[in-house]
């Protein structure tokens, strides 16, 4: 089986959308131009798991161009776009995703693109990486390096590598700061915001509006939607970032006393339980609760389903729970990553930085996998501050130097007040 999509009648729907994302991604597609020729992924095979999007398409068609053989599946069951996949699949991409996997099918994936004995993977996640090391020891010490897009993941493999169990060495991409500090801040505040939006199109203005989470997620959530005049409360069980919400201008509180008077509420912690029935017992009638965190376990819906008498999806990606005192709370996307399950993800122009980091990692895995300690590697200065540099010049913009007497200043040690 060379792929399996939803529905391959959706071929030229989504060349269009990779076609309007790759008008929108100039420094990836740059770095495309700049290596084609050289083809340094050339017999290379990378197993890849990453949420399937128009942006996503963009970054694999560059594997292909620069020589590598590429499998794909997608790291969440709910957000692969059916038309991307199929247009990949037309393309010759071997790729195993749809829309609304079960989680046997999410694993098969994933099992079907291992298939291709990677010498390289991509992860968004860490299950792909996870799968290789819990079943396929034996090819998992035959990969040469991989990457890692996204907070969760890099948590997991670090914690491997202090625990000794990682086989081969993985770049953190998702820890340089043109990704987390762009992709994670602005991304995920816009893309949560449309996605809470398509799912309801509620009103924003004057609402109680509840983040979970100050990480970089959290506050790009919170950022944007204080910026659609809704009154933002931050929950955290850190002091410095709840200090940090603070100072932003974020009211700071509990979960226990927040779930009492939010409209809405966001999650974007990365940890199981944040939202539990003694939370849903409180809550507004009417209140609206999603994630944008990696997994779907920060809100406990088997214990919202418990205190359920009756649930039906009333838009689509938003189900109503009429609970017995007949009180609704309404669930998006399942609990899943609200902004791919409810919108399409994070827009193309920030997510042009973070996949360009991932290009020039695999290309680093290349020249430099055999030679890389078995752990966690961050991507290097110098790469985040060239791409910084290729961005703000697609944009037209420039900036100031620093003269040679300056740098001199910066450096004289003996230089006084």
């Amino acid at each position: 089986m060379r792929y399996k999509v939803k529905e391959t009648g959706l071929t030229e729907s989504g060349k269009l959308k990779i076609e309007w994302a790759e008008s929108r991604m100039p420094v990836l597609m740059h770095l495309r131009e700049k290596y084609k020729n050289e083809e340094p992924l050339k017999g290379q095979r990378i197993a890849g798991c990453l949420h399937v999007t128009k942006e996503t398409a963009v970054l694999v068609r560059t594997l292909e161009i620069c020589g590598a053989e590429v499998a794909w599946s997608g790291c969440n069951p709910l957000s692969t776009q059916d038309d991307i996949a199929a247009a990949l699949a037309d393309e010759g991409i071997s790729i195993f995703a749809w829309h609304g996997m079960s989680v046997d099918e999410f694993y098969w994936a994933i099992e079907k693109t291992i298939e291709i004995d990677p010498t390289l993977t991509l992860d968004d996640g860490a299950d792909l990486i996870n799968t290789l090391h819990q079943k396929h020891t034996t090819l998992a010490k035959q990969v040469t390096a991989g990457t890692e897009e996204t907070t969760t993941g890099v948590h997991r493999l670090r914690a491997m590598a202090k625990a000794g169990a990682l086989l081969y060495p993985v770049i953190a991409v998702n820890d340089a700061e043109t990704k987390w500090d762009f992709d994670n801040i602005y991304g995920t505040g816009q893309s949560s915001i449309d996605g809470i939006l398509r799912s309801t199109s509620i009103l924003y203005a004057g609402k109680k509006f509840v983040v979970a989470g100050y990480g970089h997620c959290g506050k790009g959530t919170a950022i944007r939607a204080m910026g659609m005049g809704a009154h933002v409360i931050v929950t955290e069980v850190n002091f410095l970032q709840a200090l940090k919400a603070v100072l932003d201008g974020f009211e700071v509180m509990p979960m226990d006393e927040a779930a009492r008077i939010g409209d809405i509420f966001i999650t974007a912690t990365g940890m199981k339980d944040v939202i539990v029935e003694r939370h849903f017992a409180v809550m507004k009638d009417g209140a609206i609760l999603c994630n944008t965190g990696h997994y779907d376990c920060e809100l406990n819906l088997k214990e919202l389903e418990r205190m359920a008498v009756n649930i039906r999806e009333v838009r689509p990606n938003n189900e109503e729970y009429t609970l017995k005192n007949g009180k609704k709370l309404f669930i998006l996307a399942k609990g899943r990553l609200v902004n791919l399950a409810g919108a399409e993800g994070h827009p193309s122009e920030v997510m042009d930085m973070s996949f360009a980091n991932q290009f020039l990692s695999l290309i680093r895995c290349v020249r430099e996998g055999k030679n890389l300690k078995v752990e966690v590697h961050d991507v290097p200065v110098e790469q985040d501050r060239e791409l910084a540099r290729l961005k703000l010049q697609t944009m037209g913009i420039s900036i100031d130097t620093l003269t040679e007497e300056q740098q001199r200043y910066r450096d004289d040690y003996l230089s006084g007040t």
